[in-house]
């Protein structure tokens, strides 16, 4: 099945206003055909090296019946990021995809698209575990932000600018919090939840008047690097330098400083075209983290792991009573769950948290989670959208239908009526009209 990060970047790339240069660069032609659903890789292999177009009659025998919908959704695809040029009877392959993308697989070329790695020795050279840890750190950053538990760091402000502007946020700038959106951001995987804030990246890039095309070129440029290994800066655009400095604050390249000449990919980088997830193989924790939760019917919580982030993201929708060394103790109650309601995370947002989380002995049990847990947390929720506050002033004790009349048809001529019972003489509005309908009733009185 296709990773979620790849459709919303093919959503994109067949947005984009010019593919010609797009194509122009073997590493794009490289990162796109990654980005390609398995099928619709194999027809560009089978047409990558015969330059002849091949009738549709014969492209439909390609493909058994069984799987005509997946090769009627991998043609389309091809065709919208014109890749494949049909014109109603033959298809052929893009010419420019063709050329770059056999450069790319044969090698050759002086188009540097695939970084250009430095020749001297770097006197400050780092190895694969301090990238790895200093990806982690600085993505976690963002993370622990994102739940309030902020460890002594905080992001920059692009990357602030981003969570706000991609709804992740909300709020003014010195009291954001974190949205329905933001917290469905924490249950995807790390290749999702980087693409997610590139995307916005490259929409802003639009708005900011930067080159989109330079900016695609750079990020699949990273995702063809060595990871490990420094590459010079020398060969980069202006936009790409200005890319180089914003790209930091995510933990995707490291520079010793913003002088230096050479940069490292983190394995945040190396892996944005591939389905392998960032970071898996470099932290300790997280296939333990993997399914840590157990729950009860008591509504107790217990999870067995000590990545504060993972502690913080649960505290958004339990009360927590203990914790140990590899271990947290806590509660999920009325009061908990409207907590998380309020700060826009959905009922079936924790929902789904605890059953990906589960601890390996509850996946023994059917159903996965406690039926009496599940039922109640979508009524308290229920209970939260059914019941809505509105501050303002009731008004009653009237002597007449008259006066009673008079005074909820004012109401309605303001906007401010909010309920009405004839029966008992008695209306609600908003506080916005108070003053004017305490006015209103002063001057029939005089009357």
């Amino acid at each position: 099945m296709q990773a979620e990060f790849k459709s919303s970047i093919n959503d994109f790339l067949e947005q984009l206003p010019n593919h010609a240069r797009l194509y122009q660069k073997p590493a794009a032609c490289l990162a796109v055909f990654r980005l390609l659903p398995i099928l619709a890789r194999q027809y560009v292999m089978s047409m990558l090296f015969n330059p002849m177009p091949v009738a549709l009659s014969d492209f439909d025998l390609w493909t058994k019946m069984s799987s005509k919908v997946y090769q009627s959704e991998s043609f389309n695809k091809l065709v919208s990021m014109h890749i494949f040029q049909f014109d109603g009877q033959y298809i052929t392959l893009n010419e420019e995809f063709r050329k770059q993308f056999i450069t790319a697989l044969t090698g050759g070329g002086n188009h540097n698209s695939f970084g250009v790695p430095c020749t001297d020795e770097d006197k400050h050279r780092v190895d694969l575990e301090f990238l790895d840890k200093y990806a982690k750190e600085t993505w976690e950053t963002i993370l622990h932000f994102m739940v309030g538990t902020p460890e002594g760091k905080f992001p920059g402000e692009g990357v602030l600018s981003l969570l706000r502007r991609g709804g992740l946020m909300t709020g003014p700038k010195n009291q954001l919090r974190i949205t329905h959106a933001g917290f469905q951001f924490l249950l995807q995987d790390i290749n999702t939840q980087i693409w997610t804030l590139l995307l916005e990246y490259l929409k802003l890039s639009e708005d900011t008047h930067m080159d989109p095309i330079q900016v695609l070129h750079f990020l699949f440029m990273l995702g063809s690097l060595d990871l490990g290994r420094d590459y010079s800066v020398d060969f980069l655009t202006d936009t790409q330098q200005i890319m180089l400095e914003d790209l930091r604050e995510y933990g995707i390249v490291y520079q010793r400083k913003t002088t230096s000449q050479r940069f490292y990919p983190t394995r945040l980088a190396t892996s944005l075209t591939t389905d392998y997830h960032a970071l898996e193989g470099s932290q300790n924790d997280n296939d333990a983290d993997k399914g840590f939760i157990i729950v009860e019917t008591n509504y107790r919580l217990y999870a067995y792991t000590s990545s504060p982030l993972q502690i913080a993201i649960i505290g958004l929708f339990a009360n927590l009573r203990a914790r140990f060394s590899n271990l947290v103790v806590g509660v999920i109650t009325r009061d908990s769950i409207r907590r998380a309601l309020i700060n826009g995370i959905a009922a079936e947002q924790i929902i789904t948290y605890l059953s990906t989380h589960a601890h390996p002995q509850m996946r023994a049990n059917v159903p996965l989670l406690p039926p009496t847990l599940v039922d109640q947390i979508y009524l308290w929720e229920l209970e939260k959208n059914r019941l809505k506050a509105t501050p303002g002033i009731l008004f009653r004790d009237f002597l007449t239908d008259m006066e009673f009349d008079q005074a909820v048809e004012y109401a309605k001529e303001l906007g401010v009526l909010v309920w009405e019972s004839s029966i008992k003489r008695m209306f609600f509005i908003t506080t916005a009209g108070a003053q004017p309908m305490i006015a209103f009733l002063k001057r029939k009185a005089v009357k």
